[in-house]
């Protein structure tokens, strides 16, 4: 595979790219060979529907137009450029709550040809120096709310560089709009724009290197084809820009699109439908968690503006779709996505949507169910690894795990599927989180299911649990509506219901009461820690 002509002077990145034949077989969608993501996503957007349109927005009462975007991306891009001396190519870490600013800073890195490194405001000095030495990051912009932690770090050579603060080399006060544009850097198609890390919740953490083509590639595939947004929606939802889910949702989508974000962090699920109602929020990106949160809160708030709802992060339960479209009238559009592939790439909108499934493969990727074993395909409605390839996949940072997730051109994502002979593709579990007991392949997520139904139960997580005499047994950790009781009663109450819709040596053989399940920054389910941990409330097993 012949990559074009870097415009990077700093190669780090490139160089570090695995070797060609790992790639997985990526789809061209016929992109130029010189491509600036940052340039196309704000400059094009403004050549195409002027600069007087709302772009950003947030709730301190910050209204940037596109223009408006346009000259603070440019001032703090040549801020890089000329005062703190970023060359294309440098990692610039990024790190904040969702906000205008953070958007804008994201944009200028791209526009100056440098590699974004967005981490999450939330991760801790250890995490943050573990990030910094992978990616050799010298460059920050921090929100200064945030610098703490990353100053902690003590990353050696760093240069961080506040916005928002009150020092005179705040980014605020180097970077002031003029009308000087910036002349975005000539990058390659295949320049590394990103560097997405994992959560590394389970281990050392991945960086995902993902191309100036690939940000537009997202907005050209899932957005375009299947959520259809128009330039007069207001984009919002709960993701960080740490994490591609948000990124994707809450800034590349909108801006391919002519729209607008309304940019906030996750404040609960009153907040989230009070920001609906207040500012006319019509496309939503949420985790599952946050839907069945909102549920019983809806009476009390205007959700009429909505017209798309997004569901990814974690498997979206069929009873919480339903739920919902009883609720709103809504169906919402569910999807799988990965850091390795940057968004959605199996997901189904309108009438195409069936709830219990995840949908059909977005328009410009290939799915395929394979066996764990050797790779090959296997029969409809057999379960397998879930196997991808489109116009993005996985080039992992100098990782030798590259190997492990792309397999004969494929990306092997990790998930259990089922493909049903419709061409839908049905989520099963995560290949680690399946439970064998007495010789029985169990599904934690179709008991989660089951248990989600129970009016008393707001959240569920099912693990194993190693038995000497079953290998392994099932125990589910729950949270329970407010007020009432965990204990024994309670527990028999759930086992009964389960027993009614699934088989019963798929039952929990304990319960587990919580009053929160333990989940990442981005709102995923830790089911590590569910193993390893005993109950905060109380244990009560089977009889």
């Amino acid at each position: 595979m012949e990559l074009r002509s870097s415009a990077h002077t700093d190669t780090f990145a490139r160089d570090r790219l695995p070797p060609p034949d790992q790639w997985p077989h990526l789809t061209d969608l016929g992109y130029p060979d010189r491509l600036n993501c940052g340039a196309e996503l704000l400059d094009a957007t403004v050549e195409r529907l002027g600069p007087d349109r709302v772009a950003v927005r947030d709730a301190s009462g910050v209204v940037w137009t596109y223009g408006q975007l346009r000259a603070q991306v440019d001032a703090i891009a040549y801020a890089l450029t000329d005062r703190l001396g970023v060359q294309p190519g440098n990692r610039v870490l990024l790190r904040g709550p969702t906000t205008p600013w953070l958007a804008a800073c994201w944009l200028a890195v791209m526009k100056a040809g440098a590699v974004a490194v967005t981490v999450l405001a939330a991760q801790r000095p250890k995490e943050l120096a573990t990030i910094c030495r992978i990616a050799q990051v010298r460059y920050a912009l921090c929100d200064a709310r945030c610098v703490a932690d990353l100053t902690a770090a003590g990353v050696a050579g760093l240069r961080v560089t506040e916005y928002g603060g009150e020092g005179p080399e705040d980014l605020t006060r180097l970077a002031v709009p003029g009308t000087a544009r910036y002349p975005a850097v000539a990058t390659a198609a295949d320049d590394v724009a990103l560097i997405a890390f994992t959560s590394g919740t389970t281990g050392q953490p991945k960086g995902c290197m993902h191309f100036h083509r690939d940000v537009l590639a997202i907005a050209d595939t899932f957005s375009a084809r299947v959520l259809r947004p128009s330039p007069d929606d207001v984009f919002a939802g709960s993701p960080p820009l740490g994490f591609t889910f948000g990124l994707g949702g809450l800034v590349i989508f909108p801006l391919r699109a002519g729209a607008s974000a309304y940019l906030a962090d996750w404040g609960g699920p009153d907040q989230l439908l009070g920001d609906i109602a207040a500012h006319g929020i019509s496309v939503l990106f949420t985790a599952p968690t946050a839907y069945r949160a909102m549920l019983p809160k809806l009476g009390g708030h205007d959700v009429s503006s909505l017209r798309r709802c997004v569901s990814a992060g974690e498997n979206l339960p069929a009873a919480t779709w339903q739920a919902w479209q009883d609720a709103t009238g809504l169906r919402i559009i569910n999807g799988i996505g990965a850091t390795e592939l940057l968004h959605i790439f199996i997901s189904a909108a309108d009438d195409a949507i069936r709830p219990g499934t995840t949908g059909l493969p977005v328009p410009g990727y290939e799915a395929r169910v394979v066996s764990a074993e050797d790779g090959t395909p296997l029969p409809d409605g057999e379960p397998g690894l879930l196997a991808v390839r489109g116009p993005t996949g996985c080039r992992y940072l100098g990782d030798a795990r590259q190997t492990q997730y792309v397999r004969d051109g494929w990306n092997l994502t990790g998930d259990t599927y089922v493909r049903d002979p419709d061409g839908y593709f049905r989520y099963v579990a995560r290949a680690d989180d399946m439970i064998i007991s007495a010789g029985y392949n169990i599904a934690g997520p179709e008991v989660e299911e089951a248990l989600l139904r129970h009016p008393d139960v707001t959240e569920a997580a099912v693990v194993g649990r190693a038995d000497e005499e079953r290998g392994q047994v099932v125990v589910a950790h729950v949270v329970l509506r407010a007020g009432v009781p965990g204990d024994k009663g309670t527990v028999d109450a759930l086992r009964a219901h389960t027993k009614t819709r699934i088989a019963p040596y798929k039952c929990p053989r304990e319960i587990v009461f919580h009053t929160a399940l333990p989940r990442t920054p981005t709102g995923k389910l830790q089911r590590f820690r569910l193993r390893a941990a005993g109950p905060d409330d109380a244990r009560q097993p089977a009889q």
